[in-house]
């Protein structure tokens, strides 16, 4: 069973990848017959545009320059002064000539570098078509011709489909968004009736001229959006550049096509053969963008940036049309002003307020462009201006933090910012403005060499890096972050600083509560009632001294007993507030006398082990100075615990116990021994074994009078306690 079962399963991978090839291959055949369709279809074009030009010459020259074509060509008369009738026609030759030159030579470099891309394939039916049939050359010179006629007609229609279905299913293939498809079905069916109607199809249905300008002003509006949908919401990186390029040729086209196309009135040009020239000279130039750009996108080869182009273009397209309205409304307003007829006068001063007007107006478009498409980047200074009149005005550091974020937002057009920084050991958000969209990048804070947080800026579009200019200006923005960074962490460090001082407060103050109300207790519950009965045996006895003296004797004698009980809990009582010593010997006196008292208990001990005798030694600076009870109590505390601790765990036969005030004004307490290491986190009872403080109270007494206590281990062994507590 098991043999029959590989049989069975190698016979059904061996008829997958039989049929897995078999579509290969298809795939491999489709796509040559497509490749051999658009290489003749482009040859016979070509060769038929080609043995057109000697006709559209004769056409030119013996009837359209004069006498005009129909549509294609209007009547010319010709200047007075200028080129011969066979001058006009060479030119008008040229000038279609050169157009479709362009639009072959880069389908020819897409059909070479791209001849296995399926939309290079489309691109270059685009191109052929469109630069054969948009001149008047093949319709002027195929009238009459048969099949030459015709095929153009062919070619015609074909442009606008091809251009069309190229547009929407650039740069990956698929129509998006999905209801485009019945808008390029739309786009076919007009455009083939068209061709049916050979190119009369409105005229035949007497639909109005208003209706034919919405048709296609709305299919190219779609044909734009279709582009710029894609590249907001659907393309990659390489994809968003590639539609850059797309949008970037269609809008000149677009543009140089509607404005020339207003020139062409009569009302706006004397309708002389030189104005054509000039019209169809640079109507053709406009157009010629389509080819190029599509060449550029289609290859995918060295996709240079193309923003700083858009804004060149922006720039001088701006510029140009503000001198040329300037100059026009100058010359009308002067000569009405000066009343000439040769305009030789206002056209010299206008030209003067041109001349005076250009750099002031250039610089100006430049920037408000540079501002439209990447924000103020490059005016840095004017930002930081701006920002410091934010920071100036009374506000805390978290608003100081998101004038910041907002700052380098607006300024950069980016759409997030926000600041990072550490908060107790973890990364937190602090600041932050808009949402994050695409890739972000993150920017150290640094501030006196030390990196204060960092910033965190999203990219324009998806893909898109930031200029050499963008960098400049978070440069300079940032060394101006860092001192505001600074500042909202010192603001944070107070107000947990704010925070542990009342914490602390509260501690202390439940402390002093609790020992008052030990201390209420044991008066109430044990003295008093002592005292009480004390009084009690007292009179009990004193009745007994006449009738009955044993009586009394013995009852004096247990009197006594309790007394003595009862004064040994007031020590203790009292021990437990402040111990005797101090009162009695003084800070260094109590000090000395408990090393005294656990000398002895350590000399027995290291006898009977046969180990060498512990050494404890005082060091002080003579006289301190005088010290607050509850200084006294804390350094007497915190000594004793660690003498302890150096007696039972450590083993040492050395200890050194230094006491020094600083020039800071603050006490120094020092215990060191040479014993070994004992784990600093155990609590351990004095050695009184009422008061039980360890080494987290010794901690605990120093902080709560503003200082701090740590144990470490010395290179050369043993273990150090330093208490540092502040005197003033």
């Amino acid at each position: 069973m098991q043999k029959e079962w590989r049989c069975m399963k190698m016979l059904h991978l061996s008829k997958a990848g039989s049929s897995e090839v078999v579509n290969k291959r298809q795939v491999v055949w489709s796509m040559r017959i497509a490749q051999l369709f658009v290489l003749s279809f482009s040859l016979l074009s070509a060769a038929l545009y080609v043995s057109l030009i000697p006709q559209y010459y004769n056409v030119l020259v013996g009837k359209c320059i004069l006498q005009g074509c129909g549509n294609l060509v209007p009547a010319m008369p010709l200047p007075a002064n200028g080129f011969s009738l066979e001058q006009f026609g060479l030119l008008f030759v040229l000038i279609d000539v050169l157009f479709t030159f362009v639009f072959y030579m880069t389908s020819a470099i897409v059909l070479w570098k791209g001849f296995r891309e399926p939309m290079g394939l489309v691109a270059v039916v685009a191109m052929v078509s469109f630069g054969s049939t948009f001149p008047s050359l093949v319709m002027a010179a195929s009238k009459g011709a048969g099949f030459a006629h015709y095929w153009f007609l062919g070619i015609s229609m074909l442009s606008w489909v091809s251009l069309s279905l190229f547009l929407l299913l650039f740069p990956n293939g698929k129509f998006v968004p999905n209801w485009s498809r019945f808008v390029f079905v739309l786009i076919m069916i007009v455009d083939v009736m068209t061709l049916f109607y050979e190119g009369q199809m409105w005229e035949k249905f007497h639909i109005p001229a208003i209706v034919q300008f919405l048709w296609y002003g709305s299919s190219t509006l779609i044909l734009i959006y279709s582009q710029l949908y894609r590249f907001r919401n659907r393309a990659t990186a390489a994809e968003r550049q590639q539609t850059k390029w797309v949008v970037y040729g269609a809008s000149i086209a677009i543009v140089g096509f509607i404005g020339m196309s207003a020139l062409f009135d009569p009302s706006l040009n004397d309708g002389t053969a030189l104005t054509y020239v000039y019209l169809n000279a640079v109507l053709n130039a406009s157009l010629t963008a389509i080819p190029i750009t599509l060449m550029f996108a289609v290859l995918r080869q060295r996709l240079w940036n193309i923003d700083p182009l858009v804004k060149r273009t922006l720039v001088y397209g701006s510029l140009s049309v503000c001198i040329v309205l300037i100059y026009t409304v100058t010359v009308l307003y002067l000569s009405r002003v000066i009343q000439t007829r040769d305009h030789y006068v206002a056209s010299l001063l206008a030209t003067a307020i041109v001349a005076v007007a250009f750099a002031p107006l250039k610089e100006w478009l430049q920037r408000q462009i540079n501002r439209l498409m990447k924000g103020r980047h490059d005016d840095p200074y004017a930002v930081l201006l701006e920002l410091g009149n934010q920071l100036i005005q009374p506000q805390d550091p978290d608003a100081m933090l998101n004038a910041v974020v907002r700052t380098v937002k607006d300024a950069l057009r980016i759409p997030y910012t926000a600041i990072y920084t550490g908060i107790g050991g973890q990364t937190t958000l602090v600041a932050s403005a808009g949402s994050l969209l695409y890739e972000q990048h993150v920017l150290p804070i640094i501030h006196r060499g030390k990196e204060m947080g960092t910033l965190h800026i999203a990219s324009r579009s998806a893909g898109e890096g930031f200029t050499a200019e963008d960098n400049k200006f978070l440069d300079v923005l940032l060394r101006q972050a860092g001192p505001i960074v600074e500042n909202w962490h010192m603001t944070q460090g107070m107000k947990l600083l704010a925070q542990d001082l009342q914490e602390s407060r509260e501690k202390l103050v439940i402390a002093r509560e609790e020992e008052r109300l030990y201390i209420r207790n044991n008066l109430h519950d044990d003295l008093a009632p002592k005292l009480a009965a004390l009084a009690l045996n007292a009179a009990t006895a004193q009745i007994y001294v006449e009738t009955q003296p044993k009586v009394a004797i013995d009852m004096l004698a247990d009197l006594r007993k309790v007394i003595r009980s009862t004064v040994d809990e007031i020590r203790t009582l009292v021990h437990d507030l402040r111990p005797p010593t101090l009162d009695e010997l003084g800070l260094i006196g109590a000090i000395q006398e408990r090393i005294a008292l656990l000398s002895k208990p350590a000399a027995m001990l290291a006898g009977e082990k046969g180990a060498e005798v512990l050494d404890i030694q005082l060091y002080t600076p003579g006289l301190l100075p005088p010290l607050p009870a509850a200084v006294e109590v804390a350094v007497y505390r915190i000594v004793t615990e660690a003498l302890v601790n150096v007696v039972k765990h450590t083993k040492a036969t050395t200890c050194t116990v230094r006491l020094e005030v600083s020039e800071v004004d603050q006490l120094h307490v020092e215990i060191r021994d040479n014993g070994a290491h004992f784990t600093p986190l155990t609590v351990h009872p004095v050695a009184e074994g009422k008061s039980g403080i360890g080494l987290v109270s010794m901690r605990e007494r120093a902080a709560e009078l503003g200082g701090h206590c740590h144990i470490d281990r010395p290179a050369g062994g043993g273990t150090r306690v330093l208490a540092v507590i502040p005197l003033s």
